[in-house]
This record gives structure tokens, C-alpha cells and sequence, in this order.
């Protein structure tokens, strides 16, 4: 039987997922937090087969692009029936889902964006496979409804799926009720805009190397400033961009 939500003031959090291949979902979405979260009824998911909106006996959603080039184009108006079908019946709830297409022209898809969707009611997916969308489709969008598109980083993935996947995990583990403590969010990677210390466990000694001395000591406050300084040399050394910002949000405060 399912157990009920944790925190019964907050609906079920839900992701439609506009994709030409729902067998993809839930993916790794079926393990460890997210499955146990889903299985609790803190969130859910509706895959809706784009195939269905296609035209003619094979239900066609690309054709070749104008120009030339290799590959095939999403057509716009195959991907605009199904985004509004699906805007329609996300919308009947009562709540704003904000679209999100994957792709790797998009804005970055970062932790605070994550924060942003895990506080809101839900989220829209629309993936695109071959060479991606015919344009017009975010051009004919109203304002008050727009694609976003985001990116998780300068590669190319064969379609969105695989990058919603990736999203949804970085936003469900936020929710509330799915995490065992609010101390694991507060202290990962990109909190405060640092990243994570070091960690370590048993055995002590591995290998001619040792727990540090520090984190052995019982001291909370010792062990809180050295994770700090480590979070800090980590982030100056590996992610000078996030060290920048860093410094500035400090100067701003």
C-alpha cells in the first residue's frame, strides 16, 4: 500500500513528459529516492506519446528541414497539439507548470533552478529527438506560457529524455518528505554556492592515509570551520566561476 504524503499541505508534485519514447520513464526514477518518494505519493508522472498527434498511417512527427542538411525537424504544429493538450490538463488543476524543453542551446539548468521547480506544483516536458524543433514553436508560444529551454551542459544528448531524467532527479530529491534529513540538501554541492567538502569513513587508516585529525576530534565547530575552508579551496580550485560568484554575493551581503 502506498504510505501516505508526508506533508499532506503540499499536493503531489507532477511532471508531464511530452517524449516520442515514454519506455523511457521512469528510468533510474525507479530506484532509491525517487522511487521511494513516488511509492509515498510525494510525486508522479505522465509520459504522453507524442506518436499520438502524428500525421498520416505511421503517425509522423519530423520531416526534412528547409534549407537542407542532415537529419529531420520536430514539426511545429505536430508538437504544438500535443504541448497544448497537455498545458490544458496540467492547467485544470488550478496551477502554473512551466515548460521545459532540454537542449543544448537552452540557459543552464542549475541547483537553484531545481529549488525553483521543487517549490512550484509540477513541471512540462517536451523532448525532442533528430535535429530538434522547428523554431516557430517558441516564436507562436503566448508569453504567459513560454518553452524554456535548458541545458545541462556544452555535449549533445540523442534526445531530451535522457536530460528530463536528469532534472527531475535534481528536483524530486528537494521535495519535501523525500530526503532523510534537511541537513543532506543544506550541506551538497552548489548550497551557498560552494562546492561539498571532503568526506570520509572507516576504516580510519587505508592505505598509509588517515581520516583528518580534525573531523576525529568530537569538536563541532572545528569541524564545521575546516569544512568550510575545504568547500572553499574545492571551489577555488576546480570551479573558478562559482568562486567568482561566490566572493561577489559576500561583497554584496
Amino acid at each position: 500500500m502506498p504510505k501516505k504524503n508526508p506533508n499532506p499541505t503540499q499536493n503531489k508534485w507532477h511532471s508531464h513528459i511530452i517524449t516520442a519514447q515514454p519506455d523511457m520513464f521512469p528510468g533510474s526514477l525507479g530506484y532509491s529516492l525517487a522511487a521511494r518518494a513516488r511509492e509515498n505519493n510525494i510525486w508522479d508522472y505522465t509520459t504522453h506519446n507524442i506518436h499520438d498527434f502524428g500525421t498520416g498511417a505511421h503517425h509522423k512527427i519530423d520531416d526534412s528541414p528547409y534549407g537542407g542538411g542532415a537529419g529531420l525537424i520536430m514539426r511545429p504544429d505536430i508538437a504544438a497539439a500535443a504541448l497544448d493538450s497537455v498545458v490544458a490538463l496540467a492547467s485544470s488543476s488550478g496551477a502554473d507548470y512551466p515548460i521545459l524543453m532540454p537542449s543544448p542551446r537552452g540557459v543552464p539548468f542549475t541547483q537553484s533552478r531545481a529549488k525553483t521547480l521543487a517549490a512550484g506544483a509540477g513541471v512540462i516536458f517536451l523532448c525532442t529527438r533528430f535535429e530538434g524543433i522547428d523554431e516557430r514553436l517558441m516564436q507562436i508560444r503566448p508569453p504567459e506560457s513560454p518553452i524554456i529551454e535548458v541545458s545541462l551542459g556544452d555535449y549533445i544528448l540523442s534526445g531530451g529524455e535522457a536530460a528530463a531524467l536528469i532534472i527531475l532527479d535534481t528536483t524530486i530529491r528537494l521535495l519535501a518528505g523525500v530526503m532523510g534529513s534537511a541537513q543532506s540538501a543544506d550541506d551538497e554541492s552548489f548550497e551557498g554556492g560552494l562546492l561539498e567538502h571532503p568526506h570520509y569513513t572507516k576504516p580510519q587508516i587505508w592505505q598509509g592515509a588517515e581520516v583528518p585529525e580534525v573531523l576525529r576530534s568530537g569538536n563541532h565547530e572545528q569541524i564545521a570551520a575546516w569544512r568550510k575552508a575545504q568547500a572553499e579551496l574545492t571551489t577555488r580550485t576546480r570551479r573558478p566561476d562559482l568562486w567568482a560568484a561566490y566572493n561577489d554575493d559576500k561583497k554584496e551581503t
